[in-house]
């Protein structure tokens, strides 16, 4: 029979234990402090897990209502996964939720205004209906009950601004794109002034290059000795100003580019055989 006892005490302890664990909260008390209201201006009730306050928490424009409380997991003040104090419309079925912050031993509190309500709350015939919502990981039972209920008072002088309406996806109107010009080419007149320019300061290079010593009789011999690679280095020469040309009339730089690379390769290798042939011509002191 003893042994029987000692059991069922057991069973009873440990089934009371079980029931006990389980979020709720403690030493909770609700302020409603008015704007610009000093000690003792304020609304102060205390909140308990089991009841709800008897009668309705109003909240003005310049109000502020504060609730600060202990979290607990069974007896022991503890910090849970989440915490939200939860207004509800019970007409529309609308509610938001504002967390609280806590720390690790559980102590916290949270603080709202009539700015923090959306539009459809503030402008609320009816009281909304707070509640306390207390979980985290773990087998502990969650908590959540309607605590009291909040009637948000409207300032007559300065309504709540209407929220621009939400945007839907949908048919939209056609869009038109209007793209930039390409580029164009100079003025013609500015391509010929420049054009004659150039032409006109070439009897100039030529007679400063004959003053410089420049010896147009030793064309035979160059050619003679290296004919390939002084015939290629001047084509070179010839070709990039056609590929600029060409660039600059009707090609873009993806059709000039490669182009100027293969005749850019040509005019490297055959200038270097070319300056080669003169370096010796230099050096045999025909020049």
């Amino acid at each position: 029979m003893r042994l029987l006892r000692s059991a069922a005490l057991a069973a009873i302890s440990y089934s009371s234990a079980v029931l006990a664990a389980g979020w709720s909260f403690e030493d909770a008390t609700l302020t409603v402090q008015g704007k610009g209201a000093g000690v003792g201006g304020s609304v102060k009730e205390s909140l308990t897990p089991q009841t709800a306050l008897p009668g309705p928490v109003s909240l003005a424009a310049g109000d502020t209502l504060k609730i600060a409380l202990t979290t607990t997991d069974g007896k022991t003040g503890k910090k849970p996964h989440q915490a939200f104090l939860t207004l509800h419309e019970p007409t529309t079925g609308l509610e938001e939720s504002f967390p609280f912050s806590l720390k690790d031993n559980g102590k916290g509190k949270v603080e709202i205004t009539q700015k923090d309500l959306p539009y459809q709350l503030a402008t609320s015939q009816h009281a909304l209906k707070a509640s306390l919502i207390i979980a985290s990981f773990g087998t502990s039972d969650p908590y959540s009950k309607n605590l009291f209920d909040l009637t948000v008072v409207a300032d007559a002088f300065a309504p709540p601004t209407v929220p621009s309406p939400a945007e839907r996806y949908g048919k939209k109107e056609e869009i038109h794109h209007i793209f930039k010009d390409g580029p164009q080419s100079p003025n013609f007149l500015l391509v010929g002034f420049f054009t004659i320019a150039v032409c006109v300061t070439l009897p100039i290079l030529f007679g400063v290059w004959a003053a410089l010593g420049g010896n147009v009789s030793h064309l035979g011999t160059a050619f003679g000795k290296a004919p390939l690679a002084h015939g290629l280095f001047l084509g070179s020469i010839l070709a990039m100003e056609g590929v600029f040309f060409l660039y600059y009339t009707v090609w873009n730089l993806f059709q000039m580019l490669p182009a100027a690379a293969v005749v850019g390769v040509v005019g490297y290798v055959s200038g270097s055989r070319a300056l080669t042939e003169v370096q010796e011509r230099r050096l045999a002191g025909q020049r």
